[in-house]
């Protein structure tokens, strides 16, 4: 036989038009029976069997946590395979036109596995809402692009594909195809590519295309399609397409590889919509039928609309049928179009793109000279990974001239100095003080707390009691006494109390608290885990009995580590909690500009984390950030920085006060800075986390006002564990909750407000 007529004996024997993948079980004896069969004919000219990586990838996917590697990855495996031979695991797919056989996970697995990078772009619930739709695609050019890209991306389970016309060497300046498939049907060549990115993708294909005869069949059969993506050249199978879809509520899509162009029709929602939103003027499929060349050009130039005119689509349209075959098209719009159509259809889909309408994704227009955007960096975060700490407050002289038998408007301003060097949440600094004399009142300012981590401002008024004490600490250094008059305006009850300072000739002995009250801090640095001592757990419990408060301590590792569990949750919910999210934004100064502008919230420089965390924290108090994450329920990555904390932390402590009103929370206030000072005094540092207990009383004592229901569900099942670890009197405010550890000094301190802004005299 001659070489010719060898070649035409091959080329007659080619698969043209096979497309579906046949799937055995080598578990199955009559399914391990036909693979033989496959083997012995010499149907199975290559193998491919990378089960086992596939396994291990998913295992790995399965733990991101754990980060498996090594011997627990094939620990993993090992276990994933069970006891049977991996060969009779998964699936075994034969693809008939390229002889391949090919060994793949199992159809659950493998989309598990194929889609794990779709998340969290399009959530595990979405992806199996998208696989349970039905999408017909009409011609297969720039529906080929689609379609496939539809396969890749998930959306769909059952694709039906329709066109009439096999590919030809011209096609191949857009259509993915090789120069082996030249003759085969543009159908069989998309659905073959679809099969071998998912064998488990059902796919349908009319190879004559979409005809006044099938096209019930094409919308309906087995149940009417969820979307029809139109992307044919034919004007009269563009309206008929559409008439039928309008006519069973079915959505329509149409990208034009022409700027973009992505037009959108929900006949669905709108029932009576004119087709091609009434550019065609009332014209029905019927009357396109034989139509002379220059009458379709016209009706072209109306759907694309008069822009299509200035570029050169618009010159191409005169030259059909003289210079050329047929208007052009390149590869990189109908790239374009499929990610285009894709993104619409599964917007679509899922309910989230619902008006019809014409978009543009012209690149042209937005890829051009002059059009360059500009290169934007967050400066802020820029600049907090390289300043450095800006300087600590200081505490004011204790010195006063013995000859001042009156107390001095510098009297007041010092101590009042030394009030402000107290703890308050978010370094939000409630406090006012108004003086006339020698007598100060002490307020909570009705606008300086926080909101909801301010439950009737009563981490406001812990933080003006902490101030207070610092005064009353100072004044016997400064040879004046101090008198504290509770509840002095029964009309106000923002005003905690009077502080009535004196020059007497008796000498006060000082505390030696006094001499720390500069020195007290945050310090968010992680300690060594060294266990707190009993002197000084006993030190610290007589500083809060001092002011009639009480400490309580969790020092058993175990109970620690549950601490840390219940913070990160409760970080957690926070976080992705909008209401709460922007309010701990609110609270972060990243730019010194802002720092010595408002001089309160807290410098991002005192969190202590490093530089490339504090990426994370811009994220994780960005609302738009983390909404999406919020809406699917993730975030466990915010437990992490709360159990790292704990786990390097000597003990928790919680200083608790009788009673639960205003009253109680200011004394509880003294109580804590006297137990903080006592605790600086000792070089143990202290990391508040404060938030937590307001939200505990707001959900108790205000019923959850003002909580989403989900953080007031969460709140619930926290507060049950936190009473396991601590048992907290009945009828006690909780002050603060705080981590105490050995830890080197902090990077920087929070800076304070001037005195001048918290104080008046009258």
């Amino acid at each position: 036989m001659k070489l010719a007529e060898r070649l035409a004996a091959l080329a007659a024997g080619v698969d043209q038009g096979t497309y579906q993948p046949a799937l055995f079980s080598l578990a199955d004896a009559w399914d391990r029976r036909k693979v033989e069969a496959l083997v012995v004919g010499g149907e199975v000219r290559e193998v491919h069997d990378r089960y086992v990586d596939q396994l291990a990838e998913l295992c790995a996917t399965r733990s991101p946590k754990q980060k498996l590697r090594g011997e627990a990855l094939d620990e993993a495996v090992r276990a994933a395979l069970g006891d049977g031979p991996p060969e009779e695991r998964g699936t075994w797919v034969h693809y008939p036109w390229s002889g391949r056989l090919v060994h793949v996970l199992g159809e659950a697995d493998y989309r598990e596995l194929r889609f794990s990078r779709n998340r969290y772009k399009i959530t595990p619930d979405e992806q199996a809402a998208l696989r349970d739709k039905r999408i017909g695609v009409v011609g297969l050019s720039v529906g080929q692009a689609s379609a496939v890209t539809l396969a890749l991306e998930g959306v769909g389970g059952l694709l039906r594909l329709a066109d009439f016309d096999e590919l030809a060497l011209s096609n191949m300046n857009r259509l993915r195809a090789g120069v082996h498939e030249i003759g085969v049907h543009k159908c069989v060549i998309a659905a073959r590519a679809i099969a071998e990115i998912d064998p488990f993708l059902r796919v349908e294909v009319s190879r004559t295309g979409v005809t006044e005869e099938n096209v019930e069949a094409f919308l309906t059969e087995g149940g009417k399609l969820d979307l029809l993506i139109e992307e044919c050249d034919d004007l009269y199978t563009k309206v008929f397409l559409r008439e039928r879809a309008r006519a069973h509520g079915i959505p329509v899509l149409m990208e034009t590889n022409d700027r973009g162009m992505l037009d959108v029709e929900r006949f669905d929602r709108e029932p009576d919509r004119p087709v091609l939103h009434s550019l065609l003027r009332g014209l029905s499929a019927a009357e396109l039928k034989g139509l002379t060349q220059a009458q379709k050009v016209a009706i072209v130039l109306r759907i694309l609309g008069p822009d299509a005119l200035k570029g050169r689509l618009g010159a191409s349209l005169l030259e059909v049928e003289e210079t050329t075959t047929s208007w052009p098209q390149l590869a990189s719009g109908t790239m374009l179009g499929g990610a285009v159509s894709t993104d619409a259809a599964r917007r679509v889909l899922l309910g989230e793109l619902t008006r019809s309408g014409r978009y543009f994704v012209d690149l042209d227009a937005i890829v051009k000279d002059g059009r360059e955007a500009e290169v934007q960096v967050d400066a802020a975060l820029e600049e907090a990974f390289i300043r450095k700490p800006l300087p600590s407050p200081d505490a004011p002289p204790l010195a006063r001239p013995a000859d001042k038998r009156t107390v001095t408007r510098e009297d007041v301003r010092r101590l009042v100095g030394f009030g402000v060097l107290a703890p308050s949440g978010g370094n939000a600094q409630p406090w006012r003080f108004v003086a006339k004399g020698g007598r100060v009142r002490c307020k909570v300012s009705p606008d300086g707390g926080r909101t909801l981590n301010d439950f009737q401002h009563a981490a406001s008024f812990v933080a003006l009691g902490a101030a207070v004490e610092n005064m009353v600490l100072a004044a016997p250094a400064m040879g004046l006494s101090a008198e504290v008059a509770l509840a002095p305006d029964a009309k106000d009850p923002l005003a905690a109390c009077d502080v009535v300072f004196r020059v007497d000739d008796a000498s006060y002995a000082v505390d030696p608290l006094c001499a720390v009250l500069g020195a007290r801090c945050t310090n968010r640095k992680l300690g060594t885990g060294a266990p707190l001592s009993e002197r000084a757990a006993a030190g610290l419990a007589e500083a809060a009995e001092a002011r009639g408060g009480k400490l309580l301590l969790a020092t058993d590792r175990a109970a620690v580590a549950e601490v840390g569990e219940i913070l990160g949750q409760a970080d957690r919910m926070m976080f992705l909690s909008r209401k709460h999210n922007e309010e701990m934004g609110a609270e972060l100064r990243w730019t010194e500009e802002e720092i010595l502008r408002t001089r309160d919230g807290l410098d991002v420089l005192t969190l202590d984390v490093a530089a490339s965390d504090l990426a994370a924290v811009r994220l994780a108090t960005t609302w738009k950030a983390v909404e999406f994450t919020a809406k699917m329920g993730g975030g466990g990555a915010l437990v992490k920085s709360a159990r790292r904390a704990l786990g390097s932390s000597s003990a928790v402590g919680l200083v608790v006060f009788p009673g639960t009103a205003s009253r109680s929370y200011f004394e509880g206030g003294r109580a804590l800075e006297r137990v903080w000072l006592e605790a600086t005094s000792r070089g143990i540092a202290i990391q508040p986390w404060s938030a937590m207990l307001y939200l505990f009383a707001r959900l108790e004592r205000g019923a959850g006002k003002g909580l989403e229901p989900k953080v007031r569900d969460r709140l619930g099942e926290l507060r049950q564990r936190f009473l396991r670890v601590f048992d907290v009197p009945a009828e006690h405010a909780e002050i603060l909750l705080f981590r105490l550890s050995k830890a080197d000094p902090p990077t920087a301190r929070s800076l304070r407000k001037p005195v001048e802004d918290v104080l008046s005299f009258g």
